[in-house]
């Protein structure tokens, strides 16, 4: 059986189809698109449909599991109908069986209209499934492009305090960062250059996706989102942008002074996540750190090290490329054992 798994983000679409012989998983194919949600939402049909052809004809896909996050952009007034908008047009898209990731398990059409928050923001779920594959007992941390899931698992299961992003703010399993669309000023109140302090500029000149660029973290191709200035993906305008948030620019500041920002940064952004992991560690008492997502080794790794904690990747049972749509495979994996697909 040929089941598609979506993440239906905010920024990005992600994509896992899955071959699965009963429980076995077969091959597993990945792929993600960029798709401001906010703004290009009724391409949302056309999207998963080009995501998959790329990998294989529609007519080859048996199932389709969903999950999201793109409920909360600004297009809609509500979670609510941001949930309902996205299963409509997941629902006209497709016609093989399809269901939806929520924090109870997969839900059909008719279970999302009557509980839709239930699906909001539940991704996180799907990841959880993976990360039991490496250890019963854990916190699993996954920062993609924008926010970090910080879950912890007990005995297979995933024991988190919070069930809504709302919730979740307040308990440490969430911490609204991310590696690239990240702004610098959400995290930063001043940056250290040259033994001074110099306050940030808190306007939208630089995001994460450019310290990373400058510090070769991550290549151009992974700089998949806008660019706040709308100038290229280089490494020279990834400077010029970061130059801003200290209300200077390349003449006033060597590629030396900016490559020292970019490293002071990137720690203080470990140590944001650091500091949702502690509060979720004390809680639960758990002691072994398992990474996904594009951050893993940038900054969840860096961030269980901080606190001594033992680290495993998720990279382990996947390749890099799939640890970075981790929830798109997991919600194959739901999918695939959901009892509405023969």
């Amino acid at each position: 059986m040929k089941i598609a798994g979506f993440d239906i983000g905010g920024a990005n679409t992600d994509l896992a189809v899955i071959d699965f012989d009963g429980e076995e998983i077969k091959n597993i194919e990945v792929d993600f698109a960029y798709l401001p949600m906010w703004s290009n939402n009724d391409d949302l049909s056309r999207v998963l449909v080009e995501l998959i052809e790329k990998i294989c004809p529609v007519s080859e896909i048996d199932a389709v599991g969903i999950s999201m996050t793109a409920e909360l952009v600004d297009a809609y007034d509500t979670k609510k109908d941001g949930v309902l908008d996205v299963v409509a047009k997941c629902e006209e898209t497709f016609r093989c069986p399809i269901a939806y990731v929520g924090i109870d398990g997969m839900m059909s059409k008719a279970e999302i209209e009557n509980t839709p928050l239930k699906a909001a923001a539940a991704n996180w779920i799907a990841t959880a499934q993976i990360a039991t594959l490496i250890s019963d007992n854990c916190i699993f941390i996954d920062t993609g492009s924008t926010t970090t899931d910080i879950i912890p698992i007990k005995d297979g299961k995933e024991c988190a305090i919070g069930k809504s992003d709302f919730d979740r703010s307040a308990t440490g399993e969430l911490v609204y960062t991310g590696t690239l669309r990240t702004n610098l000023a959400s995290f930063l109140d001043k940056v250290e250059l040259n033994g001074k302090e110099y306050r940030v500029a808190s306007e939208l000149f630089a995001q994460t996706a450019d310290v990373y660029t400058v510090l070769d973290l991550i290549s151009e191709d992974d700089y998949v989102c806008d660019t706040f200035d709308g100038e290229s993906k280089s490494k020279l305008d990834c400077a010029k942008r970061i130059a801003r948030v200290v209300c200077a620019d390349l003449e006033m500041l060597s590629m030396e002074d900016i490559t020292e920002m970019c490293k002071f940064i990137h720690q203080k952004q470990i140590e944001q996540i650091a500091d949702g992991l502690k509060q979720v560690h004390e809680e639960q008492n758990l002691d072994l750190i398992v990474t996904t997502g594009l951050g893993k080794d940038i900054l969840d790794k860096k961030a269980a090290e901080l606190l001594g904690l033992e680290v495993r990747s998720m990279g382990d049972i996947l390749s890099d490329e799939e640890c970075v749509v981790a929830p798109a495979v997991g919600t194959a994996v739901m999918m695939n054992r959901y009892d509405g697909v023969d």
